[in-house]
């Protein structure tokens, strides 16, 4: 459904440092940069992007989730998160609130946004 999503944040640098980071253990990279925007993807097209705003305004937290091809690679990305300055908001695990096989862990980005990998296989 979806092509591509950017998200406002305070600092693209401070921000693309932790998503580098995080992203880099799904097999995302940099794709595109500017001075205002930084563009996450494979390839050339950026999938997820950070752009800046006012820091006076005021920003509303979100909720992204990356797809982890396996529950191992969600408890890599929840170090690489951690390591990156994330906070912890759900360690990894099984989440049968939600289906079965839903493996997710949860942290907080430097703007607060609940950001989250998932596995929906199976063991």
């Amino acid at each position: 459904m979806l092509d591509h999503i950017s998200i406002a944040v305070r600092s693209v640098p401070h921000s693309k440092l932790f998503y580098a980071a995080v992203l880099h253990s799904l097999g995302y990279g940099v794709v595109q940069e500017s001075a205002a925007f930084v563009g996450f993807g494979v390839g050339k097209k950026p999938e997820f992007g950070l752009f800046a705003v006012d820091t006076g305004l005021a920003l509303m937290p979100q909720h992204i989730a990356f797809a982890a091809e396996s529950r191992a690679a969600v408890d890599r990305w929840y170090v690489a998160a951690l390591a990156a300055g994330g906070v912890c908001n759900g360690a990894p695990g099984v989440r049968p609130e939600y289906h079965a096989n839903y493996y997710g862990a949860f942290v907080l980005d430097p703007d607060g946004n609940n950001v989250e990998a998932v596995c929906h296989a199976a063991p």
